[in-house]
């Protein structure tokens, strides 16, 4: 086992393109061959159960970090999973000891985590690189915001530089 960790934040729906799905698939094989440990929100509900399955069939550690109030909700063949008191702590436990977090198209949650980490980031309290799947197009306006913050002088450069967009798994296995 080579210690590395990678975060993936994603959708609790189950209502959604299945190419999301499908990316998540893909996403979580590429980290799983080059030894990467899966760490996601741990339920059994939407992309996350996608994340866990793939994980799973691909041999990896699978780690998944829950909120209390979510007990029920927890995918059942985890390696470890984590309780929190709360979604806050969630985030931080989630986030603890990984070099790479990676957006998966989501909902308020998936952006909530993500801007949090990219706050993180530009704050120098993470070391973790952020790849964000942008899978058709799902994340082109957030990119044209943080673009505009760059533009405007609310985020700089480098920080920016270290926030990186990919449209195909092939753009995702190259940051691996």
């Amino acid at each position: 086992m080579t210690g590395k960790k990678a975060l993936f934040f994603c959708a609790a729906a189950s209502d959604i393109d299945p190419a999301y799905n499908q990316a998540a698939r893909e996403a979580v094989r590429a980290a799983c061959l080059c030894g990467y440990e899966i760490v996601s929100g741990g339920t059994i509900k939407g992309t996350m159960k996608v994340v866990s399955d793939t994980a799973r069939e691909c041999g990896a550690r699978v780690k998944g970090v829950l909120p209390r109030f979510m007990d029920g909700l927890e995918y059942p063949d985890l390696d470890e999973l984590v309780w929190t008191p709360t979604m806050s702590e969630r985030k931080e436990e989630m986030r603890a000891g990984v070099s790479l977090a990676v957006a998966l198209p989501g909902g308020i949650g998936t952006l909530d985590e993500l801007t949090e980490t990219c706050t993180l980031v530009r704050l120098h309290q993470t070391d973790a690189k952020v790849v964000i799947l942008n899978v058709n197009g799902f994340y082109d306006l957030l990119e044209k915001l943080f673009d505009h913050y760059v533009e405007t002088g609310m985020l700089d450069v480098p920080t920016r530089r270290k926030i990186i967009f990919v449209r195909t798994i092939e753009e995702f296995k190259a940051e691996l």
